[in-house]
């Protein structure tokens, strides 16, 4: 079971290694931000763009603890309003933020942001969001052709939570290191 597990995180860490850097940076905000670990503002808001983004999306993610409690079991209809409609809207603001351009990207940050419980749910979320009409088209296209077929048609998801969380690391001088 230890081997499985410690095989599970570095392929995340793999997969997460494989995404820009761009992509690694708002997946690293995002999570500080998300889970409520860090400073955001002061760790990753570079100029008066970045903060006022980043307040936005804070905003937003205040909803992630009632989107997790209603987190369904099943995926019946009257499931699809409570947990859609704000997974959508959290979904639009990320995927709109031009940072997230596959939907390996997205599920890396959802299932951390949310759950391993929320898979199902993502490529109905992913693929509502990326045909919005705010996101610019040639971003929609790139979008939506990075779903494969088999992550839009799965008829079953892994309920393993995720156990690599990136984090800010500091950079350290090459220098600085003992020999």
């Amino acid at each position: 079971m230890k081997a499985a597990n410690g095989t599970m995180t570095l392929a995340e860490m793999k997969e997460f290694a494989g995404f820009a850097a761009s992509t690694q940076r708002y997946i690293r905000r995002s999570l500080d931000i998300g889970l409520d670990r860090d400073d955001a503002m002061l760790r990753w808001s570079r100029d008066v763009v970045e903060a006022a983004s980043i307040r936005a999306q804070a905003r937003l993610y205040s909803r992630l603890p009632d989107i997790r409690m209603t987190m369904p079991d099943g995926g019946g209809l009257e499931s699809v309003e409570p947990v859609l409609g704000p997974l959508l809207t959290l979904s639009a603001f990320d995927l709109g933020q031009g940072r997230l351009t596959t939907f390996a990207a997205y599920r890396f940050l959802y299932e951390r942001l949310i759950g391993a419980e929320v898979r199902p749910w993502l490529p109905a979320a992913f693929c509502s969001a990326a045909a919005l009409p705010h996101l610019h088209p040639e971003l929609r296209r790139t979008l939506l052709q990075s779903i494969s077929e088999a992550a839009a048609t799965a008829s079953g998801w892994s309920n393993r939570q995720p156990g690599f969380f990136p984090k800010w690391v500091e950079k350290v001088e090459a220098a600085a290191l003992p020999h």
